[in-house]
Formats: C-alpha cells, structure tokens, sequence
C-alpha cells in the first residue's frame, strides 16, 4: 500500500540557519541552547569576534553551508561588530546579520544601521521576542528594538538624502515608503498591485539609486526624509 500525505498535514517549516557572534562564550552557549528548542531554527556556527565570523561565513559559503541570519554582537576586539557588518553585507549582500547588543546609544546604532544591518536587538528582550526577531530578519523584514526605533524615527538626516531620494520616480518612492515601514516583496506587491518580481525589480532599483547596499539603510535614509 502506498503511504501519501493526508490533507491535514503539512511539510516541515524550512529551518533558519543561525550564526551567533559575542566575545563572551557564556553568551554563545545560552543562544545555542534556547534556539535549539525551535524546530525551524539552527545554530549552525559561533564566532568570538567580527574577524573571526567573516573568516568562518566564508568557509561555510565554500561548504554551500551558509548561515541565513547572523546574530552580531556590536562591542567585540580586535574586530568589532559593525566592522564585521559592512564586510558581510559587502561580500554577502543577501545574508541577514541582526545585531545583538547590550547598549543603545545613537552613535552605534548610526553606525550599525549605516554598516548595513538588518535589525537591532538589545540583549535584555525577552527570548521569544529574540526567536520573531530572527524570523522577520529571515523574511527580508527590519526587525527593531523600540528604543533604536525611537532614535531612527528622531534623528536628522545630515545632508545628501533629499537629493538622492529626488532621483526616485513616484512609484519608486511608493515602494521605498513600504519598505520603511518593513514591509516585505510580497506585501508590497499586494499593497500596490504589482507581481512580487516587479517589487523586487523596484526595490533593487532604489538601492541602486540612492548608492546604499541594504533595505535597512533604504529605510532610514526615508525616515530621516520624512517619507512616510
């Protein structure tokens, strides 16, 4: 007799392969064993430093193994985090890295955000705000602490942006105002009646334009401009 799926069950959620990046291994070990209770969630390498973790992605690229997210701590030697940041998001433009970090001060979260991360989270959010976090990252979302919330949406664009966001046409700058409220390729396909590869097709122009390398740095640049 042939065994065939009935109608009630469903395949296996896809697993998030997560690299954890902290100078502390108390630290690495207490995100290993949390994650590990979530069937669709990895921990598939560690790393103590940004130097490290750059050395360690390549190696797991050259295995066909790559992480999706990386959980990156900010203050680390003798590479720190957002270091470790611009040269991922360089190297590996599609890889997720969100930022784990105990402290939230405007100049760190600039500099994060600048680097090209996709997320912030402050080390003290509770673990199962930690586990939505990696998955929206995973998504192509901008997972972000409410208090870096607060300091994006209250900063101050110091010059550029209004001349760059000039180059967009309308529909691009309807685009660009879903992708700062986080919203995904499929949601604003829906949202703008669009296929999801037009989306895609428009946020990539964006990027292009306005000489950035992620949605997130997409995202404050519109915020700062008041593009809402």
């Amino acid at each position: 007799m042939e065994l065939t799926l009935s109608e009630f069950d469903s395949p296996p959620p896809a697993v998030i392969r997560v690299m954890v990046v902290d100078d502390h291994g108390i630290v690495r070990h207490g995100l290993r064993t949390f994650l590990g209770i979530f069937p669709d969630i990895a921990v598939v390498a560690e790393a103590a430093d940004g130097g490290e973790a750059v050395l360690r992605i390549a190696q797991l690229v050259a295995l066909g193994e790559a992480p999706d997210v990386v959980l990156m701590d900010l203050a680390m030697t003798p590479v720190d985090g957002v270091t470790a940041i611009r040269t991922i998001r360089s190297r590996w433009p599609r890889m997720a890295v969100l930022a784990l970090t105990t402290f939230v001060d405007a100049a760190r979260v600039q500099a994060a955000l600048e680097a090209g991360v996709s997320g912030y989270v402050v080390k003290d959010v509770a673990a199962e705000e930690l586990v939505v976090a990696i998955r929206a990252a995973h998504r192509g979302e901008m997972p972000l602490d409410s208090a870096v919330a607060s300091l994006v949406v209250n900063a101050r664009f110091n010059g550029g942006g209004r001349t760059r966001l000039s180059a967009l046409t309308a529909r691009e700058r309807e685009v660009l105002q879903r992708v700062a409220r986080g919203m995904t390729n499929a949601d604003i396909a829906h949202d703008l009646t669009m296929s999801e590869r037009t989306a895609r097709t428009h946020v990539s122009n964006i990027l292009q334009k306005l000489g950035v390398t992620s949605r997130t740095q997409a995202a404050l640049l519109a915020v700062r401009e008041g593009l809402d």
